[in-house]
């Protein structure tokens, strides 16, 4: 390549490393001006300022980019958007449906199903969507620094049993990529484990964390590696966030959507359907759409899972059958996802 040929791929790689840091510093992270942006009413903004003092509002402007204005129902908006029903206590709700603190081995590593454990990388999120089962998670507890996670990696390389790990969060790919890449450096250097699982929400909600550079450093390590993007509606899944995950499945990695069933967003045939439509044409497999966890603040995003069971059963009348995720719940304590298309139980 000539002199000139390396100034521009140079610049071009500057130009996609620091693309993502400033569309993260440009996310909104103030209700009002959500609220304005999308020309809502202003007697929204006092709920929201309440919800937020809890749990705040944070969501980039690519997403908010493909909200509708005026629009109180856009299934985006209600993803993102505070309200005031997070604040109150709802029986059946707690803190950490999903068992983590019970699966915490060693700090920032949960072991609850065989042959896999979980890293939690990082407590930041570029977004933080209001049903977040991790929502009270003590992120504060967890490592920061590369050096923080030596018991983690001890403990990991300790058992053998444990062929699969899974960086979570939090987001994992808010990590630099310096920091991302000396993680997954030392996960490969344990030479039992034989695969990397990455989930992430940042190429559906902020599409151009997805460079090269991070592609180049999934792609060329001896471990497989596999991408769980969590994308809800139709309407996230266009334009950059759809580019996002061609850019994935083009490089070979073996990209899956994970969905949660969530009250008034995709509780329909045709948004769950469509949305499977979009992600199988982009090369990505429908993989789970999750029963919501009980977590507290996200009570009013549930749906009954009778009403789950029959939208499983409409989209495969409609689906072939790769294009149908597999309807479950996480349960604490259970050997594995609970599925529930043909299991009659409450939670």
């Amino acid at each position: 390549m000539s002199a000139r040929g390396r100034a521009i791929s140079a610049m071009a790689m500057f130009k996609q490393l620091t693309s993502w840091h400033q569309s993260l510093a440009e996310a909104i992270r103030d209700p009002d001006q959500l609220i304005d942006l999308l020309e809502l009413p202003d007697e929204w903004k006092e709920p929201a300022r309440r919800a937020a003092e809890q749990f705040p509002l944070i969501v980039p402007r690519s997403y908010v980019a493909r909200m509708r204005l005026r629009d109180p129902d856009d299934p985006l908006l209600r993803q993102v958007l505070p309200l005031d029903a997070e604040i109150h206590a709802t029986d059946g709700f707690t803190i950490d449906a999903v068992g983590d603190a019970a699966s915490r081995i060693a700090p920032g590593l949960l072991h609850k199903y065989q042959g896999r454990a979980l890293l939690v990388a990082t407590g930041a999120c570029a977004i933080h969507c209001r049903y977040c089962f991790r929502r009270h998670y003590p992120y504060d507890s967890e490592p920061r620094r590369l050096d923080e996670w030596d018991p983690a990696l001890t403990a990991l390389a300790a058992d053998p049993s444990i062929h699969e790990v899974l960086l979570s969060g939090g987001d994992p790919l808010m990590l630099t990529d310096a920091r991302l890449g000396d993680l997954i450096q030392r996960i490969g250097r344990i030479p039992h484990v034989q695969r990397l699982r990455i989930h992430t929400r940042l190429p559906i909600v902020l599409p151009d964390r997805i460079t090269q550079r991070l592609l180049d450093q999934l792609t060329q390590t001896r471990l497989t590696h596999i991408m769980v993007v969590h994308a809800n509606h139709p309407n996230e899944v266009v334009d950059d966030a759809a580019e996002a995950l061609r850019l994935l499945v083009r490089s070979g990695i073996t990209t899956l959507n994970q969905t949660v069933l969530l009250r008034g967003i995709n509780d329909n045939v045709e948004a769950l359907g469509l949305l499977s439509e979009r992600l199988i044409n982009l090369g990505v497999i429908p993989y789970y759409l999750h029963q919501l966890d009980r977590v507290q603040g996200t009570a009013h995003f549930e749906v009954e899972q009778i009403v789950g069971r029959e939208l499983i059963a409409e989209l495969r009348r409609h689906l072939p059958g790769y294009a149908v995720p597999d309807y479950v719940r996480e349960v604490a304590g259970e050997a594995h996802k609970v599925r529930l298309e043909s299991i009659d139980e409450t939670p």
